[in-house]
């Protein structure tokens, strides 16, 4: 029976942690993606995006997603403050605007984070 040492000496040992994405992000990449989690970092903004991401027609107009806690004038600077970021699209119908997701933001974001980005 081999001995701890040379058990120690022949065994490869794997790295603890593997790599969390298969390549790093680009310059324009890290900036872009920056501004979307900087975005996103506001607890208002988050809770706005994610009513609109959730909404079951795929947008959502201002009258369905501002009961989040703060005035309506400060609802709007959030909602173009994720506009600006190039999370959401703006529709104005009227006197409303309706909100959806930037199709490629979700995928993007998602694979971002995943180990199969």
């Amino acid at each position: 029976m081999p001995t701890l040492r040379e058990t120690a000496a022949t065994t490869r040992v794997q790295p603890c942690c593997p790599p969390l994405t298969r390549q790093e992000l680009s310059s324009a990449d890290a900036e872009v993606m920056a501004a979307m989690f900087k975005a996103l970092s506001d607890p208002v903004r988050l809770r706005l995006f994610s009513k609109v991401a959730s909404h079951p027609d795929g947008e959502a107009c201002v009258c369905d997603i501002a009961d989040v806690g703060v005035s309506q004038p400060t609802v709007s600077h959030h909602l173009k403050k994720l506009r600006e970021a190039g999370l959401l699209l703006a529709d104005r119908r009227g006197t409303w605007i309706y909100y959806r997701v930037v199709p490629s933001v979700l995928a993007a974001m998602s694979g971002m984070l995943s180990d199969s980005a």
